[in-house]
Formats: structure tokens, C-alpha cells, sequence
């Protein structure tokens, strides 16, 4: 199959203004020393700054450079998954805006996909510049979802990855589940998954964008994505079992306290009823609301993820790409 880049380049950003045009300068020239042909995609998250301003500047300097405008604040995982709906190169190298990721590594990533014949690669930075406080939650999330995932990567969450343009076509990113961009690729059939070890550098311009609160929805997003993974297509078999359990037990504690009752009576006369028993309610309401509960979220989840507006996003503008 032709494709009308050697490489696509997605770049979701946030209030980026100052580093945009070291970073698209950058990007060329390594593009032009490795003679790749390619286009670049800056996705504006709803920037409160000039960065679409900067974009359409740029854009209007280079053809390659094309962009989109949020007109609010979405997310990463919306930004990505715009940028990939639009992305027509044959290799899709995304990366962050910070210049915390560098443009160097796109030769090798491109390399892995292309001739190593991996489906996806992600960037380990080994070596870090972040504080203490950001680094030990990213290590025990890892730990956490290359234990629940099985996919052995050190880094999950690292902005700078590589994919053939079949998996970014067959997936969809939603919510906060661009950390598990992997594990959706493994799911859907994806598993050539590999590593590269990518330089970390010092954030030049602006702070994160990014608080201690994402590893908690990070962790939420983990469980959610890993239960829907595995039960979507064979709901019965994780509910089926939920339920004869609970159904045993229940009918078990029942049948206990009536045979408790009759045997009760011949002794003593009178017995307290089953239902006068405190027992009996607080199991019962713990079965049901326990019960209910999960349903309600599953029953949640499936229908965000079957539903055809869970990606769409009011876009205000764009720049060298058609208007769908």
C-alpha cells in the first residue's frame, strides 16, 4: 500500500506557545536530514495562550505543518484521537509539546516500525528530570499495569511512541486512556510491542500541565479498561459466575437460618423469626447493592464505549486539513 508520507506526527498541546516553533523547527530539520517526507499535526487542546495563533503561523510558513483547534479543553486522549483520525503517514510518531521529548529518537522509532516490523513502540525514558513526587507514583503505576496487562514495558505513560498506521486507524482513544494506548493495541489483535530507550530532557519553557491526580484516574482508567477488555465480547462468563456465587450463598445463609428456626422450636417453643434477625437485612442489602452497583457501572462503560458521540469534539478551526 502507498501512503503519502514516509511519517505522520501527532502532537496534542496545551498552552505551548513558547516552545512551538523551537519544536517544529527542530522536527524539519531532522526530517529533512533523514529525507523523510512527513506531516506534522499540532492539536490545540483548547489553549488559553497564542499557541493556535503560533500554529497557524506556522502552518502558513510550511505546507507539512498542519493543525486543529479544540474550542475547549478535552483532554489528551481526545487531542490523539483527533490527530489520528486525520493522520495519513505510513508510520505515526506522537510526541509532547514540552521539548522534554526529542525529535531525535523519530529515525529510530521509525525504524522499528517500519523494519523491525513491531505494530507499536514506545519511548522508556530511562534517565528523568522530574521531581521525586512525579516519579515514584509513574514507577508503582507501571509496576501496577504491567502486572494487570502483561505487556512488559517500563513506561507506558511516555508521550513519545511509534505505530503502524493500521493499529491508530483501528482503535479509538477516549476519557484518559491515552496512558493505555498498549493495552487497547493488545486487545485488538496488536501484540508486536516493543521498547526504546529515548533521551528525557529538562522542560525549557512553562510548567506540567499535569497533577498528582492522574495517577489516581490513571489507576481507575486501568481497571476499567482491563475489565472491559476481557468481559465485553463474554459478559455471562464473569456475571454468570458473580451471580450463581451470590445465589449459593444467599440460598446457603437462607436455608441455615431456617433450619436453625425449626430445630429451635422443639427445645424452646419460640424462636425468633428469620426476618426479625438483623443478619438477614444487612446480607441482603450488601448482596444487592454490591450487585447492583458493579452492573450499573459495566452497563456504564459499555455504553460509552458502543456509543457513536463518544469522540466527537466541537473543533473551532483548522489549518491544511479538510473539514469533516
Amino acid at each position: 500500500m502507498q501512503y503519502p508520507y514516509d511519517i505522520s506526527v501527532v502532537i496534542p498541546l496545551f498552552n505551548e506557545e513558547e516552545s512551538l516553533p523551537e519544536l517544529v523547527h527542530w522536527i524539519r530539520r531532522v526530517m529533512h536530514a533523514h529525507s523523510f517526507t512527513y506531516e506534522l499535526i499540532l492539536v490545540d487542546d483548547g489553549s488559553t495562550d497564542r499557541s493556535w495563533d503560533v500554529i497557524t503561523e506556522l502552518g502558513a510558513d510550511d505546507n507539512t505543518v498542519k493543525g486543529i483547534s479544540f474550542n475547549r479543553n478535552y483532554g489528551k486522549s481526545a487531542a490523539l484521537n483527533e490527530g489520528f483520525k486525520r493522520c495519513t503517514g505510513e508510520v505515526v510518531i506522537t510526541m509532547d509539546a514540552d521539548l522534554q521529548d526529542s525529535p531525535e529518537e523519530i529515525p529510530g522509532l521509525y525504524d522499528m516500525i517500519k523494519h523491525q516490523k513491531f505494530d507499536l513502540v514506545s519511548g522508556w525514558k530511562q534517565k528523568r528530570f522530574d521531581p521525586v513526587s512525579k516519579t515514584i507514583p509513574t514507577k508503582l503505576f507501571n509496576a501496577a499495569t504491567r502486572k494487570l496487562s502483561g505487556i512488559k514495558l517500563h513506561d507506558f505513560n511516555c508521550g513519545l511512541k511509534a505505530y503502524r498506521q493500521l493499529l491508530v486507524k483501528s482503535i479509538e482513544v477516549h476519557g484518559e486512556m491515552h496512558r493505555y494506548i498498549p493495552v487497547i493495541a493488545k486487545w485488538n489483535g496488536f501484540t508486536r510491542i516493543g521498547e526504546k530507550v529515548v533521551q528525557h530532557q529538562e522542560r525549557k519553557y512553562g510548567t506540567t500541565k499535569f497533577g498528582l491526580e492522574r495517577f489516581v484516574y490513571g489507576f481507575l482508567d486501568l481497571l476499567s479498561i482491563t475489565f472491559v477488555s476481557r468481559f465485553k465480547k463474554r459478559p455471562m462468563h464473569f456475571f454468570g459466575t458473580l451471580g450463581t456465587l451470590s445465589f449459593v450463598v444467599g440460598l446457603g445463609i437462607t436455608i441455615w437460618m431456617i433450619v436453625q428456626k425449626v430445630f429451635g422450636l422443639y427445645p424452646n417453643g419460640r424462636v425468633r423469626d428469620v426476618v426479625d434477625q438483623p443478619l438477614f437485612y444487612l446480607s441482603l442489602v450488601a448482596v444487592i447493592l454490591g450487585v447492583q452497583l458493579f452492573l450499573a457501572g459495566f452497563l456504564a462503560e459499555m455504553v460509552s464505549m458502543t456509543s457513536s458521540r463518544r469522540n466527537e469534539y466541537l473543533i473551532r478551526d483548522r489549518v491544511g486539513l479538510i473539514k469533516k
